[in-house]
């Protein structure tokens, strides 16, 4: 049978490919759910089944940003605790997110999703690691709310078994038992994790951190991973006081209490990994242990500045992540490339810290290495999954950048004119082509709300 076509050219093409190739004017082929081609001037003449013809005149086209870190339900209590460090807005909001349901999470999946994928993300990853007793089927929310809108998704199945009762900061009834917690992973595992070329759905094991989880959590949750052949996921390095709680507990610093537990390697990759020695920044580099960059939550939260030239220099895989939305507001994974090279030009290596590329290229194929998935995203080249974004550089905004690489990096927020995920459309001028952008804000203002009562207990 023919395959569908998708043809898009007059285009800028940043490919992210491993020599950084990139066209002034070229264009790209879709062949069903897979970059039949890519390169300049206009597409081959004679393609058969062409069903949608784009001009990209005015446009960049990217591989889809990827997404390495976030909580989801974190959607519908933004703005709280705005003056927190992470510690504090921990204690702060433990209280009320140990109240979320089924419900909640699904609306609140929904609305994480949504800025994301109108904002270019083609493959999100939420870690979800609070589940209340009683509170339903939360990861199977969000995986419904990933495949209705039509994003690729890394749902990490997180777990806590350190609650307040054991010098942990969650609430008791928040947080499960070790045998639980193992069990339920091991169950989303056998039930949704589809490990073929080109899937839809991952799973990953993620226990929360080292002050949330038991030393035997994260040791049986590595074996089980690796047993299971999924990657595994957690907090890292993220703040001084963690710093000092892992001295305290354990003898050693985070990095080295990792390793203790199995949790370095080239199928692991952490969250934040702000406060990195160079030995710890070493031993991510031997191990190939990757990094979910998270600049915007790191200084919402006071966190500080994560190495990320250091790390790159030394070979670590490193990524970009919004994290939860209630430390980054605006849940968009395309403000980050940006920040990223502008808060790491505030270290030692100032100018020469980042630069517009090695930006684009973390938030694209440095995250499809960091989820494991490099061979099939990441990247604009034949064989590769169909997900492209082509971002809309022609207007007031980005006319006078002549570089469309530093205009989509540097510039203000660029609109996208087109998605594709697995070749399928999912946004058309910003506004998203599977569901109702509308419904979605009234279900989370309305779980919010909810939320905000029970956890007042009204």
């Amino acid at each position: 049978m023919t395959a569908s076509r998708i043809v898009i050219e007059n285009c800028a093409i940043a490919t992210v490919d491993a020599g950084d190739t990139e066209y002034a004017e070229g264009h790209i082929v879709v062949a069903d759910n897979l970059i039949e081609s890519v390169g300049a001037g206009k597409a081959p003449e004679g393609l058969e089944n062409v069903v949608r013809r784009v001009d990209g005149a005015g446009h960049l086209a990217t591989p889809g940003l990827v997404n390495t870190h976030h909580h989801f339900y974190q959607w519908i209590t933004r703005g709280l605790a705005q003056d927190s460090n992470l510690f504090n807005w921990l204690v702060t909001l433990y209280p009320t997110w140990a109240r979320i349901d089924e419900q909640m999470v699904h609306a609140a999946a929904q609305g994480s999703l949504a800025m994301m994928a109108r904002g270019g993300v083609t493959t999100a990853m939420d870690h979800h690691y609070v589940f209340p007793r009683g509170s339903g089927d939360l990861l199977g929310a969000e995986i419904r709310a990933a495949r209705d809108m039509g994003v690729r998704f890394t749902a990490a199945r997180g777990s806590m078994d350190r609650g307040v009762s054991d010098g942990g900061l969650p609430p008791d009834f928040a947080v499960e038992s070790t045998e639980d917690a193992l069990a339920a992973t091991e169950e989303a595992i056998d039930t949704h994790h589809d490990a073929s070329f080109g899937s839809m759905l991952h799973i990953a094991a993620a226990p929360c951190s080292p002050f949330s989880v038991s030393a035997e959590l994260l040791r049986e949750a590595a074996v089980l991973a690796r047993r299971k052949g999924v990657r595994l996921h957690t907090h890292g390095s993220e703040t001084v006081e963690e710093e000092k709680f892992c001295h305290e507990l354990f003898d050693m610093g985070p990095t080295d209490y990792f390793e203790s537990t199995g949790w370095l390697g080239e199928d692991v990759w952490m969250a934040h990994c702000v406060h990195m020695n160079d030995s710890d920044i070493a031993a991510f580099a031997r191990t190939k242990t990757g990094v979910a960059h998270c600049p915007s939550s790191n200084a919402r939260l006071a966190a500080g500045i994560a190495r990320v030239p250091d790390m790159l220099a030394a070979g670590v895989p490193v990524g970009l992540g919004v994290d939860g939305t209630a430390s980054n507001e605006s849940g968009e994974l395309h403000t980050e490339l940006r920040n990223a090279l502008l808060i790491n030009r505030l270290s030692g290596h100032r100018e020469n810290a980042l630069n517009a590329r090695q930006a684009l290229r973390l938030g694209t194929y440095g995250g499809a290495q960091v989820l494991g998935r490099a061979a099939e995203i990441g990247s604009l080249e034949a064989g590769k999954a169909a997900d492209l974004v082509l971002w809309k550089l022609d207007g007031i905004g980005h006319s006078s950048i002549a570089d469309p690489v530093a205009a989509l990096v540097f510039g203000a927020a660029a609109p996208v004119t087109l998605s594709l995920i697995n070749g399928r459309a999912v946004v058309e001028d910003s506004h998203l082509t599977t569901v109702d952008e509308d419904a979605i804000a009234r279900a989370a203002r309305e779980q919010a709300r909810r939320l905000a009562r029970i956890a007042a207990g009204n």
